[in-house]
């Protein structure tokens, strides 16, 4: 089974809702890093580029965002309005996810790998 298609069964896994902004996520991660890999890792979603590029996971209550402390911390005043830890942004279900703000973190990540 391929990578891709294994992201597709973990997506499929959550109610219709959930499984809207998975693959909204999973597409802005796409456009903003065209030539990452996509494969499943800590049991998530992952996009691979130069090493880890970003991973995202579904939870009850939000949707777990993993993109480096690096870029968290770059993007501290934007993130602001979300909890963060050292390497996890969460998008709580009942607010829009920032897609915009997902694909800023995507592409400096893409940068950040390339060095």
């Amino acid at each position: 089974m391929s990578d891709s298609k294994k992201i597709d069964e973990y997506i499929a896994e959550f109610p219709g809702d959930i499984q809207v902004r998975l693959y909204n996520m999973r597409q802005v991660i796409r456009e903003a890093a065209p030539n990452a890999k996509e494969t499943i890792s800590y049991r998530m979603p992952t996009f691979k580029l130069n090493g880890n590029l970003v991973h995202f996971a579904a939870f009850k209550k939000h949707i777990g965002f993993y993109p480096t402390p690096s870029a968290i911390s770059v993007f501290e005043k934007e993130l602001a309005p979300y909890h963060t830890s050292k390497g996890a942004i969460q998008f709580p279900h009942d607010k829009p996810i920032p897609y915009e703000l997902i694909e800023k973190i995507v592409k400096y990540r893409v940068k950040e790998n390339s060095r």
